[in-house]
């Protein structure tokens, strides 16, 4: 077994199985997928590119456990297709509750995360997740009424099994290092839970997205909302594993003595 391991080297902020990837289980959460208003495309990295209509995700997730501990989540994603015309789903935006989560997303994936205060909560006949940065302040909130079970052709066309997620991976660098930008390609394995009776627990209904403060640090609403094509409350485990790279450009940096203004 290959362990992947974090920093510090003697007390790694977090590690892993490389094969298994990071294992999730007694998960729920909210999701809605919609077509985006506005042109996206300047946002994506080369090699990716918008359908036509463009087409988004919000996804807000409570993960009870994990080998990276519980946790909760916030994912805006874009439907792409590579140069090849193979689909898959491009992260702009994510966000998490704890730093072992930012982190191995960060530097593993590429995926840039940030830590906000996520929460997923049943109200009133409705499940409503929220992203706040800061406490109090909501960037996000999103909404599912759990009235009817969803058809399992349903969840697959909102949540397509096998479908390769994709990041920017960058890192500065110091003068006389060396930057890396990458394009990463990840997986993203979801089964859902099953109740007592037998059934997957994986509901639909009414639901919507909005965007109650706006902001340049954070600028989560510029998924914008055009039309909603599906939503659903759901309970799950799962497992992410690195897929590998797509491209990789390496700059070296001048060092500090030779750089001139």
């Amino acid at each position: 077994m290959v362990t992947v391991k974090g920093t510090p080297i003697d007390a790694p902020l977090y590690e892993m199985d490389a094969e298994r990837g990071a294992e999730y289980w007694g998960c729920k959460g909210v999701v809605v997928g919609f077509t985006v208003a506005g042109d996206l495309s300047p946002i994506l990295p080369r090699g990716l590119h918008l359908d036509t209509p463009a087409l988004g995700a919000v996804l807000v997730a409570d993960y009870g456990a994990s080998t990276l501990g519980p946790y909760g989540e916030y994912v805006s994603l874009l439907r792409v297709v590579d140069d090849d015309g193979a689909p898959g789903l491009y992260v702009p935006y994510i966000y998490v509750t704890e730093d072992t989560a930012m982190a191995a997303g960060r530097e593993l994936l590429g995926a840039p995360k940030k830590i906000a205060a996520i929460s997923v909560e049943a109200r009133s006949g409705m499940v409503v997740g929220t992203l706040s940065r800061p406490t109090g302040n909501v960037l996000a909130q999103v909404t599912v009424v759990p009235s009817q079970r969803l058809a399992a052709e349903i969840a697959d066309l909102l949540m397509p099994p096998g479908t390769p997620m994709y990041s920017l991976r960058h890192l500065p660098a110091v003068p006389g290092g060396s930057a890396v930008h990458e394009l990463v390609r990840w997986n993203c394995d979801l089964v859902t839970r099953r109740d007592g009776f037998g059934d997957e627990v994986r509901f639909t209904g009414p639901a919507s997205v909005i965007y109650p403060a706006q902001s340049a640090v954070d600028p989560v609403h510029r998924l914008e909302v055009d039309t909603v094509i599906g939503a659903a409350y759901l309970e799950f485990d799962m497992r992410l594993t690195a897929g590998g790279t797509v491209w990789s450009e390496t700059v070296v940096m001048p060092d500090a003595a030779a750089v001139t203004v």
